[in-house]
């Protein structure tokens, strides 16, 4: 709930502004001029712990040198009743502020007070938003690309959630269609192999490769026993089962592998419901009626083209933009009456926004999907749901998975990609968890198997918990000695070194990462902040010697340290890794 950066941040324009206003007031510096200044947070503290560029930004309108500018504000500024001890100009123009010791403790009361809600805030204001990720195909295992999706999904839902949104996570069976079909046939064709030999029956081109349809074939042949014959011909009266079947024994396997990555969803949505609902044929009958549809050789079509140049020139393009990108319709309903997967998705999302009023959609998708991007917002666009705007679609890179640095493509279970329960079963939930949301979704990731179960500063997760395990055995020790971690303030003039001032303001920055990865979609920043979070504590703790000392610096210390442990475990709480006290 308290950001006392930003509340600094605020602090500097206003006492810049009233300066100004001031300054104006005595004639030092002439009025009306209106400008943005920014304020940031300097790298090297020797630059202060806030900078605003005002001098720089009002030169120009004041035809002013913005040194001049800035040293007329510094006479005209009072400090008194604010967070901060000095201000001083620099450089071209720069006013630098630092920091005093009420904001210092300022930061580690908000930790103590707000415990695990520390980071807390409320800027996404109450707004309903669905995180809907993974939604594999429910036709084999989950690989490592569901595995990526279903970290970043989940820690993304995690941040929105501490954000202030009011978050639903979902996952889209894709339990009909044409992936359906193949599925059935895949695992009928098996169980031909099975009841009359392996080349006495071909098996599809495009068929489900892989031991788990194999499996899938002989539980089905032994729960209908003598019923099945193996007499050719049969399909259209197996298949149903067989999909049936199928789904049976794959969703349940899909939802345990998810728990064990310590992701559960509020809905596992299916797509059948639409069709069976009648959502595909009314949305599709929507878009007719706004006439966004013709029909061309006995198949209904999409005017894509016509939606996205009108989605492309609303966003500044030029016509010989949108002409160059060489747009195409899209089928909704085929000639044999079959809707495709694209009316299916109208719909689905549809039911998102219309039927069940969520403000905004967030999907993680693989980056194989970006042409459909445009095309999904354009359609709802159609239908006069703003998709442009209110659907959001996170593309994620491939992930390459090492071994001690050099590739691995096969999973010893399948032959083919790993899958995820092969993964769990070679690492940590822990380290995949973390792993997996390490970098942006926009960039492709290496996923070292070696470096991932090493247990050393190089691994990233095992730095992280290591800081946080020793924290734990510092506060446990310190406590059978006497020196519990006190409660309350702390004299902040004992903590005015650099190192110690420079790990506050870390613990302060995380209220920030958190709304930055929130506004961007990027659950990563959070991983990189907990890194620089333990190296600043490490350093901390090289420098600044706790146990030993006299009692009231040992104190004030050791509260630091345990605020830091505080944030630690809050941090590795949204990425769904264990903050372990022992390692």
């Amino acid at each position: 709930m308290t950001d006392l950066l930003k509340s600094a941040k605020d602090q500097v324009l206003a006492l810049t502004q009233a300066a100004y206003a001031a300054a104006v007031e005595d004639g030092a510096l002439p009025g009306g001029v209106e400008t943005r200044a920014n304020v940031e947070l300097p790298r090297d503290a020797a630059n202060g712990d806030c900078t605003t560029t005002f001098a720089l930004a009002a030169a120009k309108a004041m035809k002013r040198k913005p040194r001049d500018i800035a040293q007329a504000l510094l006479d005209h500024m009072d400090l008194t009743g604010t967070y901060f001890a000095s201000v001083e100009a620099a450089g071209p123009g720069f006013l630098n502020f630092r920091f005093n010791e009420s904001w210092y403790a300022g930061v580690l009361s908000a930790i103590e007070t707000e415990g695990a809600d520390y980071g807390r805030c409320d800027i996404g204001r109450g707004e309903r938003v669905m995180v809907e990720f993974v939604s594999a195909n429910p036709t084999g295992p989950m690989h490592m690309g569901n595995a990526r999706g279903g970290v970043l999904g989940d820690t993304l839902a995690a941040v929105l959630d501490k954000c202030g949104y009011s978050v639903w996570r979902e996952f889209y069976v894709n339990d009909a269609g044409n992936q359906i079909d193949k599925f059935a046939r895949s695992i009928y064709a098996r169980c031909m192999q099975q009841t009359l030999g392996e080349d006495a029956y071909p098996f599809p081109e495009d068929g489900y490769q892989g031991d788990d349809i194999r499996e899938l074939a002989q539980g089905f042949l032994e729960r209908t026993g003598a019923e099945w014959t193996g007499e050719p011909g049969q399909e259209e009266r197996w298949l149903p089962a067989m999909a049936a079947y199928g789904l049976e024994q794959n969703l349940p396997k899909m939802k345990a592998d998810l728990q064990k990555y310590k992701i559960d969803y509020d809905c596992w949505f299916l797509e059948s419901s639409l069709h069976a609902s009648g959502a595909v044929a009314q949305t599709v009958d929507l878009l007719t009626e706004k006439g966004w549809t013709y029909e061309h050789d006995g198949a209904l079509w999409l005017r894509t083209t016509e939606l996205l140049r009108r989605k492309f020139l609303a966003e500044g393009k030029t016509e010989a933009q949108v002409d160059a990108l060489d747009l195409k319709d899209d089928v909704l309903r085929r000639a044999n009456g079959f809707y495709t997967y694209f009316a299916a998705d109208i719909a689905y999302h549809r039911n998102k926004f219309e039927e069940r009023h969520f403000d905004k959609v967030i999907n993680i998708w693989g980056a194989d999907h970006h042409g459909h991007v445009a095309r999904l917002q354009a359609a709802l666009d159609g239908l006069g749901l703003d998709g442009s705007h209110r659907l959001v679609i996170v593309l994620m890179q491939l992930v390459n998975l090492l071994q001690d640095g050099k590739p691995v493509r096969m999973s010893k279970r399948t032959g083919k990609a790993i899958a995820l329960h092969d993964l769990l079963d070679e690492i940590s939930v822990d380290a995949a968890r973390y792993y997996f949301n390490a970098r942006s979704a926009t960039s492709p990731l290496d996923f070292d198997l070696g470096l991932a179960v090493r247990e050393d500063s190089e691994n990233p997760v095992y730095y992280v918990q290591y800081a946080h395990a020793r924290i734990c055995s510092l506060v446990r020790k310190l406590a059978e000695e006497g020196h519990p971690v006190p409660q309350g303030a702390v004299d902040m003039s004992l903590l005015a070194g650099d190192t110690e001032r420079a790990l506050i303001r870390q613990l302060a920055n995380y209220c920030e990462v958190l709304t930055t990865a929130a506004a961007g979609y990027d659950p990563s920043y959070v991983n990189r902040y907990l890194v620089d979070l333990a190296a600043d504590f490490h350093k901390f703790y090289t420098v600044c010697r706790i146990k030993g000392e006299e009692p009231a610096l040992l104190a004030a210390r050791l509260k630091l340290a345990d605020m830091v442990r505080s944030v630690l475990a809050n941090g590795m709480a949204l990425l769904g890794v264990t903050a372990p006290e022992k390692m």
